[in-house]
């Protein structure tokens, strides 16, 4: 089988050897907000993205690889491509829909552990208080395979992940997205923005 998704999860995962080597490498493009970072996912990957967004390219499941390539083409590229608009979560639902089934045929653990780290993440970002529990149950249980040299970024993702259920638990959707959806904010989630660290 070919394997069109390779280009893909090369230049999102990058060359290095350990998880601690490859967030040093990558951790700016994962979750900095860069415009000529979004402008390269979208030269890039743009075609393929619009495809994954009109439920196009099924045939990547077959594969760990290619699920977690097809999960990175609605998760995490539209929020780069689509930046602070509604396409940005157009690929959520599919994105969850995805995962949901690849984890009851356990396909992450088929993943290296860094690349896990992007499906579990789809859980995060779900405005669902059961998913945000079940993405702090996988981090959990991954952050405990790894040796103590690998631990720190993999604590950072499990730390996110209970940031995340907190506003989820408090507010019952991430407050930070209603501009983009063309959501009003209620008084509480308006003071809620304005504190640091409220938007992810």
């Amino acid at each position: 089988m070919s394997a069109p998704w390779l280009p893909l999860l090369d230049w999102w995962f990058g060359s290095a050897e350990s998880p601690a080597e490859a967030a040093r490498e990558k951790n700016r493009l994962w979750f900095g907000k860069k415009k000529s970072q979004d402008t390269d996912a979208l030269n890039r990957f743009g075609g393929l993205v619009d495809l994954a967004l009109k439920g196009g390219l099924s045939e990547w499941t077959a594969t760990p690889q290619g699920w977690l390539a097809l999960v990175l083409l609605l998760d995490q590229l539209p929020r780069m491509i689509f930046r602070d608009t509604p396409n940005a979560y157009a690929g959520d639902a599919r994105a969850q829909a995805l995962v949901a089934h690849g984890l009851k045929l356990h396909r992450d653990l088929a993943l290296t552990p860094l690349q896990r780290t992007f499906i579990y993440l789809v859980l995060e970002h779900t405005e669902d208080l059961a998913a945000q529990d079940e993405a702090i149950r996988r981090f959990t249980a991954l952050l405990d395979l790894l040796p103590a040299t690998d631990r720190e970024y993999f604590t950072s993702t499990l730390n996110y992940a209970k940031k995340h259920r907190v506003v989820i638990e408090r507010f019952a959707r991430f407050p930070h997205r209603n501009a983009a959806l063309g959501r009003e904010s209620t008084p509480e989630e308006v003071e809620f923005l304005k504190e640091r660290g409220s938007r992810f």
